[in-house]
């Protein structure tokens, strides 16, 4: 059942109306004024990519993967943010924090602290790709 989207020649608003059925014209009406002067606007539509094709996406950059592949860290900042990019994400101070840190150079390894690992393994899930 697809939604169409109007705009009402009464009241000038734009009104998305789930139309039951694909067959003939539908019977629809302002539901702001209640008119039946609609006009059928062309809707816009996006295209979601998986995680697989954002992943895709990034690692096309060669250089990038060299470096990934290479356990650099400033490779690993620049996957990290090109893939919140992708998903639209907004990163929290801290992850803009360890992205400057990685950018500098310092392995995670490097860090130390409660809670994080020293085993210098941080960058083995990308062998992989």
């Amino acid at each position: 059942m697809p939604i169409y989207e109007y705009r009402c020649s009464n009241c000038k608003r734009v009104v998305s109306i789930l139309v039951r059925g694909f067959s003939g014209t539908p019977d629809v009406s302002c539901n702001a004024c209640g008119s039946r002067d609609l006009t059928r606007l062309m809707s816009r539509f996006s295209v979601l990519k998986t995680d697989q094709d954002r992943m895709g996406d990034v690692l096309e950059d060669s250089a990038l993967v060299k470096g990934l592949e290479q356990n650099d860290p400033r490779a690993l900042a620049e996957w990290s943010r090109r893939m919140g990019q992708e998903g639209g994400t907004v990163p929290e101070p801290e992850f803009n924090e360890m992205m400057e840190r990685l950018e500098s150079g310092e392995m995670p390894s490097e860090w130390g602290g409660a809670g994080e690992t020293s085993s210098g393994d941080e960058l083995d899930e990308f062998d992989e790709y």
